[in-house]
């Protein structure tokens, strides 16, 4: 009976292992996104007086919402480690995912929490990008392979993508970050010198993937990442086109920087998981 007992232990643990292995890519995908909860509505509860949450608020109403937004966010971040509590009781928590996971809150905190609020400093939107294309693809390939690798890689000219689309983000809300003082990347270098480097940026993470070869990375699996260039260089376009004086449509170049981005990390995704 011991001996039965201890088969139907072990059995039922081996069972629970591969269902949490199963399903690693919706526990990836919650430990990215809970944090990213977080990292966007923290910032919302030291925002400045003279900036309105909404529309016609009182000071009671504001204040309610500040605390909503506050018991949100400690969910969120409780939720991850009652994740990472399941995950490493399984024995499904490698030592690389800690150092990650560990970096990633360590982002929310520099980004968002006072005295640090690196948002509103003019180094948020490198903070987001490296967060976004960096640290959350990482979090999710080594706990669904238990170990970083080469591949990785890929999320250096993804995080210049992605810096480039938050630097267009601040293009389309320059108004109204001067309106209540914000300090973005923009408005603390000034357009003239966010304009090139946007475009370095941006040409810089398809020579980066040009470049992947030389890293072990065959060509085969980053070439559909050239697929969205003609958009990059659209977007590129576009900027220089309203530096010289026409009317930018903000609406298409948000589209077309996030097409840029979002498209070229589908494509490798798409590619590497298919391969």
């Amino acid at each position: 009976a011991y001996l039965d007992d201890e088969l139907i232990h072990d059995g039922g643990m081996d069972m629970h292992r591969d269902y949490e292995h199963q399903n690693l890519p919706g526990i990836a995908g919650a430990m990215c996104y809970e944090p990213w909860t977080s990292m966007s509505l923290l910032p919302e509860i030291f925002r400045l007086d003279i900036e309105p949450l909404e529309e016609d608020e009182t000071r009671a109403a504001r204040q309610m919402l500040r605390n909503n937004i506050l018991y949100l966010s400690i969910a969120s971040l409780a939720f991850v480690v009652l994740i990472l509590y399941s995950l490493y009781t399984i024995g499904q928590l490698p030592l690389p995912s800690i150092f990650f996971i560990g970096l990633s809150l360590g982002i929310v905190v520099l980004y968002s929490i006072p005295p640090f609020m690196l948002a509103n400093r003019g180094f948020g939107e490198i903070l987001l990008a490296i967060q976004l294309a960096y640290i959350y693809p990482s979090i999710a390939y080594v706990l669904r392979a238990g170990d970083v690798h080469r591949f990785l890689v890929v999320t250096i000219p993804l995080t210049l993508l992605a810096f480039a689309y938050f630097v267009v983000r601040n293009f389309v809300s320059f108004s109204q970050d001067q309106k209540y003082d914000r300090i973005s990347f923009l408005t603390r270098i000034g357009w003239e010198r966010a304009v090139p480097l946007h475009h370095f940026f941006v040409l810089t993470a398809y020579i980066f993937f040009l470049m992947l070869p030389s890293f072990g990375l065959s060509l085969s699996l980053v070439w559909p990442a050239f697929l969205t260039l003609p958009f990059a260089l659209y977007q590129i376009l576009q900027i220089r086109n309203f530096t010289l004086g026409l009317p930018p449509n903000w609406t298409i170049l948000s589209a077309t920087a996030l097409t840029v981005f979002g498209l070229t990390t589908y494509f490798i995704t798409f590619t590497f998981w298919t391969r």
